[in-house]
């Protein structure tokens, strides 16, 4: 056996002998792409001199793998055997907290921690500038590095700010379990009215409270997508959030119960097209029989209110005091050495990035959570996404692309330090980024390819994806 890198190279008897296949089958795995071709030096090769053809027993022994779990189709030659994460179960993929609020498109923790162990230092500064629900700055802090993530959304940032904000523990959790038990008060007042006052608002009797509430909904969406009780309950919830101090805590709580709360199919809480009729019976694929959709919000609310203040009571055991700074700005405008003046690492260089942009015409990121800037009344910067889903993919859709995403990195790149390290996750199908590269004024010095499997909420379909490894030019 030699061993070149982790590759473990061996001739295809000595792989046959060790995973008990026959060469002939080691074969096939090759004549199928499922494996690569590689010379004794741990070069990827097409054809092999006599004598010099050898395999890479991890990714043989992943492939197997694979096949045991019913999951080959993602495994594909020339893919980090490592980086696939296929033996990582759900419970760690979604680890702590994130998995706060639903994200469409984040990468799982593990894929961050690798390249972060691997490639930096305790107490190094890690910037993301397309930053999402805020994954590298979770991780970093983890691992003890100070972190700042760049996003356009005010919804992102909030997300971002809430998984990483130092709470009290036992504080956040009276609050929300207290949030809790006065939405189930005012459930059950919905549906077997009481004579007893409501807490908090007891001046009311129930028909003008309720009136009172819908009042304050002035959202078309709402009012469409949500059963009369749900949209009730969620507004009651929304009322009682300034009374408390873990206001942000509060509504990620309540948008990800308003989320699983629409008139929608149970298959579809991702992307639905349209809400269905209250109380109207469809064959559900999900539990492989008719359901019908959810008529309240309080069941998720009490859901969700107990893992949340669980969730970050873990998290709470494994931060580090280092710095996380959340901006909420456009990443090819920011002067980020303004915005960091007042900071804990004011006047430190970057030490490296580690960010996955948007997939050109894959996500049109505010509207995943129309939702929540109804509910809320965030404003709304749709204008300003980078390679949204409404642009499509066409020639011209992917030229902006490139300028913005380059764009970014032109801008962001003057703190960085001359030998810092970038990381760019992408689905590069249209081969786009090294002109991005060099748009930039950065090289690719390494390309790490890995199958995708279990994305958050984007089926269990394989595609590949690509962590570029570059650095600034010289």
């Amino acid at each position: 056996m030699v061993m070149s890198g982790n590759l473990e190279l061996v001739t295809l008897e000595e792989a046959a002998a060790v995973v008990g296949k026959t060469p002939h089958n080691i074969r096939d795995y090759i004549q199928r792409g499922r494996i690569a071709k590689y010379n004794p030096r741990g070069e990827r090769i097409v054809r092999a001199r006599n004598g010099e053809l050898r395999v890479s027993l991890n990714e043989i022994k992943v492939f197997l793998s694979l096949i045991e779990q019913g999951n080959e189709k993602h495994h594909h030659a020339g893919l980090n055997p490592e980086l696939g994460f296929h033996d990582v179960p759900e419970y760690q993929r979604t680890k702590h907290v994130h998995r706060l609020h639903p994200y469409l498109g984040k990468f799982i923790p593990q894929l961050v921690e690798w390249f972060l162990s691997r490639y930096f230092l305790p107490n190094d500064v890690i910037l993301d500038p397309f930053m999402g629900s805020g994954t590298t700055l979770v991780q970093s802090n983890e691992m003890n590095m100070h972190s700042i993530g760049i996003d356009i959304s005010p919804f992102n940032c909030l997300i971002a700010r809430v998984k990483t904000e130092k709470y009290d523990v036992v504080k956040a959790r009276s609050e929300i379990l207290e949030v809790e038990k006065r939405v189930a008060n005012f459930s059950k007042h919905l549906t077997e009215p009481q004579s007893t006052p409501l807490p908090l608002f007891p001046e009311d009797r129930m028909d003008d409270f309720k009136a009172g509430l819908l009042a304050e909904c002035k959202s078309g969406y709402l009012k469409t997508w949500f059963a009369p009780r749900a949209l009730l309950e969620m507004l009651y919830f929304r009322r009682l959030i300034p009374h408390y101090s873990y206001q942000d805590l509060l509504r990620v709580v309540l948008s990800r119960a308003v989320r699983s709360s629409r008139l929608v199919t149970h298959y579809d809480l991702a992307t639905p097209k349209s809400p269905l009729p209250v109380g109207e019976k469809y064959w559900c694929r999900k539990h492989n029989r008719y359901c019908v959709p959810i008529d309240n919000c309080f069941v998720k609310i009490h859901a969700y209110s107990g893992d949340t203040a669980r969730r970050i009571a873990d998290f709470d055991l494994l931060r580090s005091d280092k710095s996380v700074i959340v901006l909420q700005n456009d990443s090819r405008t920011v002067d980020l050495k303004a915005a960091l003046s007042t900071s804990p690492i004011s006047g430190r260089l970057v030490d490296g990035i580690f960010t996955s942009p948007p997939y050109v015409g894959q996500i049109d990121y505010h509207e995943q959570h129309i939702y929540a800037y109804e509910l809320f009344g965030f404003p709304r910067q749709d204008k300003l996404e980078i390679g949204p889903k409404k642009r499509g993919k066409s020639k011209q859709a992917q030229q902006e692309y490139v300028e913005g995403i380059a764009a970014v990195f032109r801008n962001i790149l003057p703190l960085v330090k001359p030998d810092g390290k970038i990381f760019v996750v992408a689905n590069d199908r249209f081969q786009l980024y090294p002109e991005i590269a060099r748009m930039s004024g950065m090289k690719i010095t390494e390309e790490f390819h890995r199958a995708v499997t279990k994305r958050t909420e984007q089926g269990d379909d394989p595609y590949q994806e690509t962590i570029f490894f570059m650095m600034k030019e010289a």
